[in-house]
């Protein structure tokens, strides 16, 4: 039976992975816009990202358990597609229910595309190269996030609409939709009989440390909630302090510049270094540099961003690579299911509770309490040495 081809199936997901991260961090570009067209309050603006993430929390758990029964490929390509539909109605929208609605379904679509994609990866590199792989699939999202929120702000600085970029961007995916069907191989059709079962004495869920994968998921939360409250209300802080309109929006991509590189490099360092050291320094990291953004003037605040992006996105790759060294193989998709299902209800609960927070409070309270909750994470990271421990002394 033929197998598949582990570098085509890498550069599919990360296309992939850089057409859905761009979906997903596009709307941060886009919130200021809206806010100021069709006049919403900031707790709708956090409404609005929590609808996308609300999605992605109610149906990648699910995706990750139908995937393991009828494969990943189908289902992938189906919310891809979805997605992109979702994304050509939002450049229609005519009011705060439609774009309510629209990325609703965006973000039902972007469910299936972490854990499917890392799992689809994770079989095309079963052993060696599996964090390289990953590694790479992961810096590919960041990509997304740069080049979809960075077109869409030169042209707002440009004096373009808003509109046509979001359209082309869901045609786009329409497009990635049929380059999966055409291009990935169906793993589950080439997957061993049985590979469902877990080894004896383990959880349905395949975890080999309780407490390590349980640690992974707290510290998990506390950074997501951080990235996805950070990047929501970045924007208006520099608008609060002066900074144009048209330069403040640049604030998440040059954000996610820095998240690029540190991505790829935290991952590295947390091989050479440890997974605990650099959960730390770059827990630490992010909440001092969230903090000076807040006490600094408009454009030292801005000038800052993507070394704060460094720390803000490379936690999640040190994370997201020790997931494997957690759990069994055949239970991947479940398990990135669940993490990414934690990452989108952060992203429901941090806009809309930091927007309420905003609009009773101010912006300047909204960052501070961002800026000083990440520091909680730190204890935390401490209860995954055990099983990093292990893996490190078998690498």
């Amino acid at each position: 039976m033929p197998q598949p081809r582990p570098r085509r199936t890498l550069a599919v997901g990360c296309a992939v992975h850089t057409v859905h991260d761009g979906f997903s961090d596009v709307t941060y570009v886009l919130l200021p816009l809206l806010a100021q067209t069709f006049n919403l309050s900031l707790a709708q603006v956090g409404l609005i990202r929590g609808a996308y993430r609300a999605a992605m929390a109610a149906f990648q758990i699910p995706a990750g358990l139908v995937a393991e029964r009828f494969g990943e490929r189908n289902l992938l390509a189906l919310g891809t597609l979805v997605a992109g539909l979702a994304f050509i109605a939002l450049g229609f929208a005519s009011g705060f229910w439609v774009i309510l609605l629209a990325l609703f379904f965006a973000g039902l679509g972007a469910a299936v595309q972490h854990p499917l994609c890392s799992t689809i990866i994770s079989h095309a590199y079963p052993d060696a190269g599996r964090r390289a792989a990953l590694g790479t699939y992961n810096f590919f999202g960041d990509v997304g996030k740069f080049l979809f929120g960075g077109i869409v702000s030169v042209l707002l600085v440009a004096g373009l609409s808003w509109e046509p970029p979001v359209i082309a961007f869901g045609v786009i995916g329409v497009i990635a939709a049929a380059m999966i069907l055409f291009l990935v191989s169906d793993t589950h059709a080439m997957r061993p009989t049985g590979t469902a079962v877990t080894a004896p004495g383990r959880s349905g869920w395949g975890i080999h440390s309780r407490q390590g994968f349980a640690a992974l998921c707290a510290v998990e939360i506390l950074d997501a909630t951080t990235r996805t409250g950070f990047l929501t209300f970045v924007a208006f802080l520099l608008i609060a302090k002066g900074l144009p309109e048209g330069w403040a929006v640049l604030s998440v991509p040059l954000i996610l510049v820095g998240g690029m590189a540190g991505k790829l490099a935290c991952g590295m360092l947390a091989e050479r270094f440890g997974i605990i050291r650099m959960v730390v320094i770059t827990e630490i990291g992010t909440g001092c540099g969230i903090l000076a953004t807040l006490v600094l003037p408009d454009l030292a605040s801005f000038l800052l961003l993507p070394l704060v992006g460094v720390v803000l996105n490379g936690t999640s790759s040190v994370l997201y690579g020790t997931i494997g060294d957690f759990v069994d193989k055949d239970r991947l998709p479940r398990a990135f299911g669940l993490i990414y299902t934690l990452g989108s209800v952060c992203g429901i609960v941090a806009p809309l509770g930091y927007g309420l927070l905003g609009d009773a409070f101010g912006v300047e309270a909204v960052i501070a309490t961002i800026g000083i909750a990440v520091f909680a994470a730190v204890p935390l990271a401490f209860a995954m040495r055990p099983a990093s421990d292990v893996r490190l002394k078998s690498a």
